[in-house]
């Protein structure tokens, strides 16, 4: 399946599961929280993350 909007993601080389909140040219904006529950988001290429099952 392909990555798009509302996936649950996480970069190949581990890290955080994230959502994909929007995508475009390549890129996702991605969002999650750490383990003090502070949000985060951040641009990734599509090439750096693998869809994973939703927690």
């Amino acid at each position: 399946m392909a990555i798009q909007k509302g996936s649950t993601v996480q970069l190949k080389s581990g890290g955080p599961i994230m959502t994909v909140e929007w995508y475009e040219h390549g890129s996702a904006n991605c969002s999650w929280f750490d383990d003090k529950m502070q949000h985060h988001n951040k641009m990734f290429q599509l090439e750096a993350l693998k869809e994973v099952p939703a927690p």
